[in-house]
């Protein structure tokens, strides 16, 4: 019976111990959280924006706080685009102490977040998610990209200015905060300039968009500004190249991604988009990243199939290290430390220096525009635009 006794002590001080080492080495892990969609009509962007991320944490897998080096963890969850998934998603996330959360593509899903976020009291950086309200009714949301009102003004005076149209046609999903936000801002300038705009939405789940184009051809529109999901923009391409749509289809930024480009390819269609960052502005980042899907399927496949550099995952790059910053800042590496130290963070990125302002918005105040090479399939830089 002693013997068997003190087996069992032995066997629980084993434990101890075990318990310990592993108290220990969680001790020497700071978690990022990423909270971006895989599944659903923004799963493709998203998955390029967490390539951003993760290349980022393979460059730099840990953070000095105070003399100490800590290994750095990404936690990912899926938000599955939608805002009525988002609370559970970002509940998931706060379950796996998490000191900062980066995400989300898409800015409908973002503010569903934001709510279980400031509850938590956990900061979040906020990558291409680009409606007002993310930031300003959310005291712990901060972004490092440019806001709605502004890319829908440069839209507006490149297709009113530029290209010389004086009708317009938009297209948005019913229910998007992301889509209808953009054709708000986007007719309030055009119509300011003295153009004409005409507007349709079409319900979640269309796949024929033949009725319209066909609408915006009527009206004589020169442009058809559609500032929707990855899937619709190759669907909206497809119809507009069916119906001889001869203007110009003007994307967002979630039309940059290389399957959009490739469904430009070989048809006799015109696109312009504007972004935050083209391939070439940074080329040791182009380098390093292209390297690293190359020799990674699952990376490879994530990115469409290619190793064409999307902005978003430059952006989803230069999130990861905004949040570096704001940890090694916050001199704990606790949420609500980081949270203290984001205002003050400065980080010259691969898209350019971030700061932020009052609200918690980045300082940015040009875009990049770019169209489709129908015959290469690559998209080339047009200009860099501001609102004036």
């Amino acid at each position: 019976m002693k013997k068997f006794l003190a087996i069992i002590l032995c066997l629980a001080m084993m434990a101890c111990m075990l318990t310990a080492c592993a108290g220990k080495e969680s001790s020497n892990v700071i978690r990022i959280g990423i909270y971006e969609p895989q599944t659903g009509d923004n799963g493709a962007g998203g998955k390029q924006e967490i390539l951003g991320m993760q290349y980022a944490n393979y460059v730099q897998p840990t953070v000095e706080i105070n003399g100490k080096t800590y290994n750095v963890e990404l936690a990912i969850v899926d938000n599955r685009t939608t805002a009525e998934n988002g609370p559970s998603a970002a509940a998931e996330l706060m379950n796996k102490d998490v000191s900062v959360v980066l995400g989300s593509y898409g800015s409908g899903v973002s503010m569903a977040g934001g709510t279980v976020f400031a509850e938590a009291g956990v900061p979040a950086i906020g990558v291409t998610c680009t409606n007002p309200q993310v930031t300003a009714d959310c005291d712990v949301y901060f972004r490092i990209c440019f806001l709605d009102p502004f890319q829908g003004t440069v839209l507006a005076n490149y297709a009113y200015k530029e290209l010389g149209v004086t009708t317009a046609y938009t297209l948005a999903m019913l229910g998007s905060d992301y889509d209808q936000g953009l054709v708000y801002y986007f007719k309030e300038a055009f119509e300011a300039l003295g153009g004409t705009v005409i507007s349709e939405d079409f319900p979640e789940g269309s796949a024929n968009f033949v009725s319209y184009i066909n609408n915006a051809k009527s009206e004589g529109a020169g442009v058809i500004f559609a500032p929707v999901s990855t899937n619709y923009a190759q669907l909206i391409i497809e119809a507009s190249a069916a119906q001889g749509f001869d203007g110009a289809l003007l994307g967002s930024d979630t039309w940059d991604n290389n399957m959009v480009v490739e469904s430009a390819k070989g048809k006799d269609v015109k696109v312009d988009i504007t972004t935050f960052y083209q391939e070439g502005g940074n080329p040791e980042f182009d380098a390093g990243i292209k390297a690293w899907i190359n020799a990674n399927a699952d990376a490879k496949t994530n990115n469409g199939g290619n190793d064409m550099v999307s902005a978003v995952t430059a952006m989803g790059y230069d999130a990861y290290f905004t949040a570096l910053e704001a940890i090694k800042a916050s001199g704990t590496g606790k949420a609500a430390d980081v949270l203290k130290a984001l205002p003050g963070v400065s980080y010259e990125g691969v898209s350019g220096l971030i700061e932020f302002d009052s609200i918690g918005d980045a300082k940015r105040d040009v875009a990049y525009i770019k169209n489709a090479n129908t015959a290469s399939g690559e998209w080339e830089f047009v200009k860099i635009q501001g609102i004036n």
